[in-house]
């Protein structure tokens, strides 16, 4: 009966790959397979097809899950009840809103807390003292739910000893479960700004990891945090490259100063971002543990488990129909539990608005909770195991990442690379390459740079009301953690820091130039689409035509009934109170009526008059009848919407 019911290809004819490939060159109108090769900026090309013989690794097991060299993740079987940590991020300003915030969702599935600190209170809970975090934190109990901190710009040595301080007023200290997350490195490529110096800022470091892990056995002192090269613009290899180097040159610097490198490795906590490409995201968390692995054997560590976050890119998040981003952010959440990871973090789809309010914080919980207890994510103890896409990709991923980690190391290091400034001109080129993809529309972003809706329901966001507060700090409690530097002196240790970018930008500053022009004169900036032909021939590039300019803010206008001719086309137009206009019909009918209708708008007084497709041969004839810019697939968008906002008197 099984048989029967699993047999689902049973009455399908047998295909070859040659069968295959056969069909594609069919449906790609002669062209092959190649054609359909994925390429990004800085990483290994996508093939449409993986084969067993393209993992190389094949006749080489990885081992089993949970098994040392841990290419396959920590655990050989999940917790059937929490297969990974959900942990949410916690950035009202208020420590009292805050910890009411942490107590809610903390009933509703959230199994640990990342709180956010900033004393200003400006991207996250102005924590002060030992006072405030204290309210932040009241009724929250370490022992079950893992509490974690984002140190934000700093290296995390005064809020770690804070948070230590507050668990050693608990009942049983030696229970709490915490991430304390110190990094130095993490604050150098953040801010570009080490007060007195790497080299004090490790030796405050040292100490404290060797106290923290001692007084907290159950917890993780270190974070290795390559998420400002991903949303820098960087691509997966320089962000895994980033990684391993930072986590190496954390362990070199720390056994300098007398902390072994198998006690530190101990106490790492991997943090990556992770986009809604979420296969190649599963590809890119085994890359990593496969570049720890390589490298715990090099440095002679016995091998252990990478600890690893996932939290999902920021850079993706639109300020626009904010609401894909709940799509975006189950896509991430997908990859990143597939891929292994021990801790996800997904974004709330509002937080590129303001502060997450309930819903965006609750979508963002219930993302995971889905995951986990009704798709049954976590119940498979490596569910990518041994697909040849992500295999092989991961490989793939591991050698790009590893070369560029060679780099890093022939500048010095992580740190010294950092200092050179050298690293982050790599990230910036790839950047560049990544932004003049998005502003061609090559990568598209839903709801911004394609289909974007005018009319959207904008997403709510918390409402924030915080007065900074200040409050004195118990010297006494934090000396008895933080190493003496008074008898150290040094300079500033100073790079060029990595500057976090969201990949709709370029066009959500063009939506808002067009908001406030239309907040100006009540009027939103429009373009009116001469179609030519019938409906079934001017369709597909009116509906080209529209998105295009949508994506600027600009509306299109239409015919109530398509133009018959060059006289309906300019009354149309006239009737629509548009300045500009766009021709939009098939090839064939640009043939036989696009000078005619060009002349006619034009000599009508159309301002700046495109043509939707692509010129050929009959360039030079449409523009002298008045066609002055043509909009096809490959240009550069955001230059054309530009150019058009400045017909339009749109401001910049």
């Amino acid at each position: 009966m099984a048989d029967d019911i699993l047999s689902l290809s049973s009455e399908f004819e047998t295909a070859s790959e040659a069968d295959w490939l056969t069909a594609v060159e069919k449906a790609l109108k002669g062209k092959g397979a190649d054609t359909l090769v994925k390429s990004r900026p800085g990483d290994p090309d996508i093939r449409p097809l993986y084969r067993e013989t393209d993992f190389p690794s094949a006749t080489d097991p990885l081992g089993q899950p949970g098994t040392a060299p841990f290419l396959r993740g920590p655990a050989a079987e999940r917790d059937a009840w929490l297969p990974w940590d959900i942990r949410q991020a916690f950035t009202h300003p208020d420590p009292a809103t805050t910890n009411a915030e942490i107590l809610r969702d903390l009933e509703r599935g959230v199994s640990s807390i990342e709180l956010k600190l900033d004393c200003t209170g400006e991207t996250g809970v102005s924590i002060t003292g030992a006072e405030r975090l204290a309210a932040a934190l009241e009724g929250v109990d370490a022992s079950i739910a893992a509490i974690a901190l984002d140190h934000g710009g700093g290296t995390g040595a005064r809020s770690a000893s804070l948070l230590a301080v507050w668990a050693e007023s608990q009942a049983e200290p030696k229970a709490q479960k915490l991430a304390f997350n110190i990094d130095p490195l993490g604050a150098l490529q953040r801010t570009g700004e080490i007060e007195n110096g790497l080299d004090n800022a490790f030796r405050r470091c040292a100490g404290l990891t060797e106290t923290l892990a001692l007084r907290f056995p159950l917890s993780t002192c270190l974070r290795v945090d390559a998420r400002p090269v991903h949303e820098a613009g960087g691509s997966r290899a320089q962000e895994l490259g980033a990684l391993i180097a930072h986590g190496v040159d954390t362990l070199r610097r720390l056994d300098a100063l007398g902390v072994s490198p198998e006690l530190a490795a101990r106490q790492m906590l991997f943090t990556l971002a992770v986009d809604a490409n979420y296969g190649v995201e599963a590809a890119k968390l085994r890359a990593a543990r496969r570049l720890w692995a390589r490298c715990l054997e090099a440095l002679g560590i016995e091998g252990q488990p990478m600890l690893l976050q996932a939290v999902t890119s920021a850079r993706m998040l639109t300020r626009y129909d904010a609401w894909v981003n709940m799509l975006r952010g189950t896509g991430a959440c997908f990859g990143a539990s597939i891929g292994g990871a021990d801790v996800i973090t997904v974004r709330p789809f509002n937080e590129a608005l303001g502060v997450p309010d309930e819903l965006g914080r609750r979508v963002a919980r219930n993302t995971q909770i889905i995951a986990m207890e009704e798709s049954n994510l976590g119940k498979v103890a490596d569910p990518v195991g041994g697909a040849w896409f992500v295999e092989t990709l991961g490989e793939e991923m591991a050698e790009a990442a590893w070369a560029e980690f060679q780099a890093i190391e022939a500048e010095g290091g992580y740190g010294a690379s950092l200092m050179k400034d050298a690293f982050q001109h790599r990230v910036a080129e790839v950047r560049a390459a990544r932004m003049k993809n998005i502003t061609k529309r090559k990568v598209e972003i839903t709801g911004v740079s394609a289909f974007p809706l005018l009319d959207e329901v904008e997403a709510p966001v918390a409402e924030v009301e915080f007065s900074e507060g200040r409050e004195s700090v118990d010297a006494g409690a934090l000396n008895t953690l933080l190493p003496s530097l008074a008898q150290v002196e040094a300079e500033d240790s100073l790079a060029e820091p990595f500057t976090p970018v969201r990949l709709a930008e370029p066009f959500e500053r063009l939506r808002d130039h067009a908001l406030k022009a239309e907040a100006k004169t009540g009027k939103r900036p429009a373009i009116f689409l001469a179609t030519l032909g019938p409906l079934a021939e001017h369709t597909a590039r009116a509906d080209f035509a529209r998105n295009f300019f949508a994506a600027g803010g600009i509306e299109a206008k239409t015919a109530p009934v398509p133009p018959e001719n060059p006289a309906g086309l300019v009354a149309a137009w006239k009737a629509s109170g548009a300045r500009l206009a766009v021709l939009c019909g098939s090839d064939a009918r640009y043939g036989e009526e696009a000078e005619a209708a060009a002349k006619a708008l034009k000599e009508a007084g159309v301002q700046r008059l495109y043509l939707a497709g692509r010129p050929g041969d009959s360039e030079t004839a449409v523009r002298e009848a008045g066609v002055d810019s043509f909009i096809h697939v490959g240009v550069d968008v955001v230059a054309a919407l530009e150019l058009a906002h400045t017909e339009l008197g749109v401001s910049s």
